[in-house]
């Protein structure tokens, strides 16, 4: 296993800790798996928190700052984190306004979330969740009932963010937070297969010169696997397979979101063939953004996702941000 840690047991705590020593704007609790903006509780102002397993960074932990997240809960890899960690999360940033949590669509966190909220309403702070579930590749799968959750959340997260430091109340945020979902739509394909530091191997067979359409952020089966293709040929798959689904009329936020393993070279390549697609779909493109944002561990590969958007949507998901995994503006 060639990896960049001490043991597998540890990987969360240390990256925790080398987060915590790079960003001192944020507060990390290593023992309590909790990542706070060190400005928190901000008076008036709805928070948002979310998280999940870890392997996924910069979600969730990077989008913590002015603009986005208020709070994460990194669980174990490929983990949900546990009640306990929402809760102490909550606690740490209401500021009476309430508290919107970010769920993505995996049972884990579902589940887990939705006892955080019980406890956290038993506490005092008024909680309203929003669930992520925009990936359309299949209907249900090995961590899910419904769609995943995945490229969306990155979107979900800055655009409620950004309504919540307008200071827009809770009902609002999580308004536009569902909005935002509703308009949204991804699609993932893998190179390779990931390894965890448990594990130590592959999380699943993908033999040399074959590549999986519609893969989750998990490794996840998807719909197919087909011999190699050419980054054109993914694109036109991964786009109608978006389009098919969402078929927008208004302009959209385009994420070209590499799964950890692939380069920025490739992925601008790739997004170039998003873009020509698109073109050739009639779709109006607003912005895009490019990078690994929403990854797999080690995984090769990347997903599309799209997202309708009004004048409205446009105006948050260009307000300023300053977190460690998302910049502009300030």
């Amino acid at each position: 296993m060639e990896m960049l840690i001490n043991v597998p047991e540890t990987v969360v705590a240390d990256a925790l800790r080398g987060m915590a020593a790079a960003h001192p704007e944020l507060t990390v609790d290593v023992e309590n798996r909790v990542i706070v903006r060190s400005d928190a509780p901000v008076a008036g102002k709805v928070a948002l928190v979310s998280g999940g397993g870890s392997g996924h960074e910069p979600l969730h932990g990077g989008f913590v700052g002015p603009g986005m997240l208020s709070a994460a809960c990194p669980g174990e890899v490929f983990t949900s984190p546990v009640p306990d960690q929402m809760v102490r999360a909550a606690a740490a940033v209401d500021s009476g306004a309430g508290v919107l949590f970010v769920v993505k669509n995996y049972t884990g966190d579902v589940l887990n979330f939705d006892m955080a909220a019980e406890l956290a309403e038993d506490e005092g702070i008024q909680v309203a969740k929003v669930l992520v579930d925009d990936d359309v590749a299949v209907t249900d799968s090995l961590y899910t009932a419904g769609r995943r959750g995945t490229g969306a959340t990155l979107f979900v997260e800055k655009i409620a963010g950004a309504a919540a430091d307008e200071g827009r109340p809770l009902e609002q945020v999580e308004a536009i937070a569902r909005r935002v979902n509703e308009a949204s739509r991804s699609f993932g394909v893998a190179l390779s297969a990931c390894t965890t530091p448990a594990k130590g191997s592959p999380t699943f067979d993908l033999p040399a010169g074959e590549l999986e359409l519609g893969i989750g952020i998990h490794g996840e089966p998807g719909r197919e696997r087909r011999p190699m293709m050419t980054s054109g040929e993914i694109a036109e798959a991964a786009v109608d397979a978006v389009l098919t689904d969402l078929n927008p009329r208004n302009p959209v936020l385009v994420l070209v979101n590499g799964m950890g393993a692939t380069p920025l070279l490739e992925l601008y390549g790739f997004n170039a063939e998003v873009q020509r697609v698109l073109g050739a779909r009639g779709t109006a493109v607003a912005r895009t953004l490019v990078g690994n944002y929403v990854t797999s561990l080690d995984m090769a590969g990347a997903s599309v996702t799209l997202c309708e958007i009004d004048e409205e949507l446009l105006g948050l998901w260009d307000a300023p941000v300053r977190t460690p995994g998302l910049r502009w503006g300030m």
